[in-house]
């Protein structure tokens, strides 16, 4: 039978197949289109079992809100010419809204199917690597910041004493910058009482350890030391702890200083009380 190129086309449009492929199909099925796609979806989805194992190093991250709902995604690629891809593009959007729409909180078979759609045809591996949704209450605010090309991806959840506060440009202007400054930093904890015990004492035992071998310390006495190492483990808490940080737009005020001044000028307390940091391949 005749097999005519703007079916050719209209097949190939349809699935990314190669012109030859799909004439293939098209005459395998007797021209039935439906059965022809059929073919190549089946195909398709046998060369990217093939492909599954190969490395997916590349990416971007997605975040959506949707009022007091907020999702970051990480959909992996193969490549970064693919991760640049438009239709790439427009599937991680998709599946941040289908998680929300749907109130998905973990991976499931449909977002996984969404994935492997694109990715059988593009024809290269793909996965929908992780994502966590953010809620917010009445009296908190969310925001976001996405650095670049999508690789590093943030939500911050600003909250406050008085809800009202949270429309006030200068507070989500506020919010805004303390989203991009966790992204530029990548804090370990919000504050001190988020370091977990047994990892702090690891780092106790490095800085005693360091300074067992500094001939300069010799000799001193044991409270002597144990000042000095109460200093260091104090500098490295204040080094990982977002609020002891130096602001991003000013390095000579905290965080938490930045969040009390602004709060005072409004009259209402101001708190971080939340965030998540995504980076691609992290």
């Amino acid at each position: 039978m005749e097999i005519s190129a703007a079916d050719v086309k209209k097949l190939r449009d349809k699935t990314g197949a190669g012109p030859l492929e799909c004439k293939k199909a098209l005459l395998d099925s007797d021209g039935d289109f439906a059965r022809a796609e059929k073919l190549l979806k089946e195909k398709g989805l046998a060369a990217a079992e093939k492909r599954a194992d190969r490395a997916t190093n590349e990416g971007k991250i997605f975040i959506k809100i949707n009022g007091s709902d907020a999702v970051l995604v990480e959909l992996a690629s193969e490549t970064d010419f693919v991760a640049r891809n438009p239709e790439f593009l427009e599937l991680g959007a998709k599946v941040a809204d289908r998680i929300l729409e749907k109130g998905y909180t973990e991976p499931n078979e449909e977002l996984a199917g969404m994935v492997s759609e694109l990715a059988t045809k593009i024809r290269e591996n793909m996965g929908l690597k992780r994502f966590t949704v953010v809620k917010a209450a009445s009296n908190e605010y969310l925001t976001q910041y996405i650095h670049g090309d999508g690789a590093i991806g943030v939500v911050v959840k600003l909250a406050a004493d008085k809800a009202e506060a949270l429309q006030n440009e200068e507070v989500k202007m506020l919010a805004f910058n303390i989203a991009l400054h966790i992204a530029a930093f990548n804090p370990l904890a919000l504050d001190r009482s988020k370091i977990d015990a047994e990892f702090l004492k690891e780092q106790e035992a490095l800085f005693r350890k360091q300074m067992e071998g500094d001939e300069k310390l010799a000799g001193k006495p044991a409270n002597v030391i144990d000042n000095i190492l109460k200093g260091k483990v104090n500098k490295y808490l204040a080094d990982i702890c977002l609020l002891e940080q130096g602001f991003v737009k000013d390095e000579k005020l905290k965080v938490e200083q930045v969040l009390a001044d602004t709060g005072k000028q409004l009259g209402a307390k101001l708190s971080v009380a939340g965030y998540v940091y995504f980076k691609v391949g992290g």
